[in-house]
């Protein structure tokens, strides 16, 4: 395991490098807004990625690595990703790209995925709308995304299920929010998503 610090106009983010034995892609995940890189449903994913060949970037968000707990404006979190995502193409010779995250991460890759030129998008409990506020959906992010994405989404999440469309799959699973009633279900949706998108490019 490798740690970067990567300045941004933000200030500084960091990622946790994980790699594969033969990586064939780089899977970058971005925390939840309250939340670290260690939430087990991350530290599942990580662990199913590496031994699908692929490697994992975690990435902490500038506001993390100064101690905050309230995440920053959805700019400036998309601007601090985007530039740890040209820090990492470098450093991993142009492998293809697969933006991912839970909840407030997922969202970021979400929005960030066309910019990218991420592969695919792999989204852990996107948050479909705040507790309680259906009317308030942020299904439009999701929709805007035109590459191969997976949603994992625990079936008492009170954030709400998305909806399946022609670029996305749900893959609904037991569990609430932090998705760790079922981490092997996570782990084993992730690394048969993985294998399947990837395959055509290796």
């Amino acid at each position: 395991m490798t740690k970067l610090e990567i300045d941004t106009a933000y200030g500084p983010a960091r990622a946790e490098l994980h790699c594969a034995e033969e990586g064939v892609a780089v899977l970058m995940l971005g925390h939840g807004a309250g939340g670290g890189i260690g939430a087990k449903d991350l530290v599942a994913v990580t662990r199913a990625a590496q031994a699908a060949g692929v490697h994992v970037a975690l990435v902490e968000q500038p506001y993390r690595v100064a101690g905050r707990r309230a995440p920053a404006p959805a700019t400036q979190l998309d601007t601090a990703w985007l530039t740890v995502a040209d820090e990492i193409s470098a450093r991993f010779d142009d492998l293809p790209l697969v933006f991912g995250g839970r909840s407030s991460g997922a969202r970021v890759a979400c929005r960030t995925a066309a910019t990218g030129q991420a592969v695919a998008v792999l989204c852990l409990a996107f948050p479909e709308h705040p507790p309680g506020k259906p009317e308030k959906s942020r299904q439009a992010e999701l929709d805007a995304v035109e590459v191969p994405t997976l949603v994992v989404q625990g079936d008492r999440d009170p954030f709400g299920l998305p909806k399946a469309g022609p670029h996305h799959e749900i893959v609904v699973l037991e569990g609430d929010h932090n998705l760790s009633a079922d981490l092997e279900g996570v782990s084993r949706a992730a690394a048969e998503w993985l294998e399947r998108v990837l395959r055509p490019l290796t």
